[in-house]
């Protein structure tokens, strides 16, 4: 079995088609009924500003570990705290809370939450790798890069599958490196409509999944694992 069908997992398309079916239809009932979208979400700001830092890069650090995107923290830090902090902090505090919950989640498959999160990964149709010793750095990067995959089934996997624990965080900071800049500049685009800073956004983002594209099919051509 090579590195790239190490992690394998059942396609679930009504599923995911169903979650954009809800968000769609519940977009246009409020558009529909004169809810003023924009209003609502300056609102939602507000009180996540209101909370404060350390409550929003706590959640950010702590929630990702029980299923929370962590893409919702980076789209709103920028347009929340950036005013305030500059977004050369904010990337910086985003980068430290995902590094966190990487720490946290590696702890929580190693060792407190092993044996439920097999049980729960084998009916979400995730497959654990079985992958030799000298494989394992390719393991975590082709999980790390192969898109559709969420952040916290990331961890638990490669927690999961004994990878150490310094190769787990350094490539989850080299790849994060990457992507959590992009979110956080785009998320402050969009709210803020800067449409300069969305291109270079979009940039980076484009940027990104190429590059780790060309990783996944370099490491999944590998050879096959002991």
């Amino acid at each position: 079995m090579s590195i790239g069908t190490a992690v394998e997992k059942r396609k679930l398309p009504w599923l995911k088609l169903g979650l954009v079916a809800c968000v769609l239809v519940a977009g246009a009932v409020l558009v529909l009924t004169g809810v003023d979208v924009r209003a609502l979400i300056e609102q939602g700001m507000n009180l996540i500003r209101s909370a404060g830092l350390v409550a929003f890069f706590t959640a950010m650090a702590l929630t990702p570990a029980v299923g929370m995107p962590a893409t919702v923290f980076t789209l709103t830090a920028g347009p929340v705290f950036g005013p305030k902090l500059g977004m050369p902090l904010v990337v910086v505090l985003c980068m430290g809370a995902i590094l966190i919950n990487v720490a946290l989640t590696h702890f929580l498959a190693r060792r407190a939450l092993r044996p439920l999160l097999e049980k729960l990964l084998a009916r979400l149709g995730y497959k654990l790798p079985q992958v030799a010793p000298e494989d394992m750095t390719d393991l975590a990067i082709i999980v790390r890069v192969t898109p559709g995959s969420p952040f916290p089934v990331q961890n638990y996997l490669l927690g999961l599958a004994n990878v150490p624990f310094g190769r787990n965080l350094l490539v989850a900071f080299v790849v994060q490196a990457v992507y959590t800049p992009a979110f956080v500049l785009f998320g402050d685009a969009l709210m803020h409509g800067k449409g300069k800073l969305a291109v270079i956004a979009v940039g980076l983002l484009v940027v990104a999944a190429a590059g780790t594209n060309l990783l996944r099919k370099h490491f999944a051509k590998k050879k096959p694992a002991a």
